[in-house]
């Protein structure tokens, strides 16, 4: 999987692959539209209105860790991208890319918003055109509508109170203070990367 070389010498990964790209881009919520097109594009699944199912999983390991979790999920039945969302969220290979992140300086600890260093690293990967438009501006780039039409709007699970009362204290915080700044990223799965998409 290509990746974009980095300048630094801290302890962050010395490339950041497609996935890291997607997650500084848009969170879980982009990383999982990103697996379900890969996956379609190779034939591992077949996604009808908005379910996915597993049809011919790959024979070899070469998968990415989320495309692997995506297609685990599937195996035994079909599921709907919501569904998906809210599994892959929560996931080991979600919480190791977020790991990552915070710890190469790329995204806060606190609320998983992307820094200055993530900004950059986010423009470098978006101006050196190795990555599709769609990872960075979500579904609405996607090339073939009828995939688009097929995964359909992912949206995140209804909020629970305490997620409710936390998005009510970001933005809150964003208001008091420059919400006119760029980067805000949330770990939930808002996009920070390019505009829009319809996946806000």
């Amino acid at each position: 999987m290509r990746g974009i070389s980095r300048r630094t010498t801290d302890a962050a990964p010395q490339t950041l692959d497609l996935y890291d790209v997607a997650y500084l881009s848009g969170a879980p919520q982009r990383m999982m539209e990103v697996a379900l097109v890969a996956l379609h594009e190779r034939g591992a699944v077949r996604i009808r209105l908005s379910r996915v199912r597993v049809v011919d999983e790959p024979a070899d390991q070469l998968a990415h860790p989320v495309e692997r979790a995506v297609l685990a999920l599937c195996r035994r039945r079909s599921r709907s991208t919501i569904s998906l969302l809210g599994a892959v969220e929560i996931g080991p290979e979600a919480e190791e890319i977020e790991r990552r992140m915070i710890s190469s300086g790329l995204i806060t600890p606190r609320r998983c918003r992307l820094t200055r260093a993530g900004r950059q690293h986010l423009e470098a990967a978006e101006q050196s055109g190795a990555y599709p438009a769609y990872v960075f501006e979500g579904l609405a780039a996607l090339p073939d509508r009828a995939l688009r039409y097929h995964i359909g709007e992912v949206i995140e699970p209804p909020l629970t109170l305490g997620r409710r009362l936390i998005r009510l204290g970001e933005a809150l915080d964003d208001w008091g203070s420059d919400h006119g700044h760029g980067g805000g990223h949330s770990c939930g799965g808002h996009s920070c990367g390019g505009g829009g998409g319809g996946n806000n």
